[in-house]
């Protein structure tokens, strides 16, 4: 995995490259969340992103959460074939009871924009 961070006010926008999964995931969250925790607007750029296992998507949902927290958002932007296909997945896999189906739902719509 590579990255670009673009600046724009308190935009960051982070170019992900090539392949997220757990060789990489600590690197994309070393990446990632220190730019939430100061309080940025991540927009993060995936149309590169060749694959993305598990280890990816927990990633982008600790994103969401952490950007939640801290009061500021944290967007995918150009997804990728490949990682929509993989977060459709995992969204399919997911049995969503009825006191957590607004939380799923966020995140489906968060992982789907």
């Amino acid at each position: 995995m590579t990255y670009k961070i673009e600046e724009n006010g308190n935009v960051r926008v982070i170019h992900l490259n090539g392949e997220i999964d757990m060789d990489v995931a600590d690197q994309a969250r070393q990446t990632i969340l220190p730019l939430i925790e100061a309080g940025h607007e991540v927009h993060l750029h995936l149309s590169k992103v060749t694959y993305m296992d598990s280890s990816g998507i927990s990633v982008l949902i600790e994103s969401k959460k952490l950007s939640e927290e801290k009061k500021t958002k944290c967007e995918l932007k150009e997804v990728s074939k490949p990682v929509e296909k993989v977060l459709k997945l995992a969204l399919s896999l997911i049995h969503i009871s009825e006191p957590t189906r607004p939380l799923y739902i966020s995140y489906a719509v968060f992982c789907l924009k």
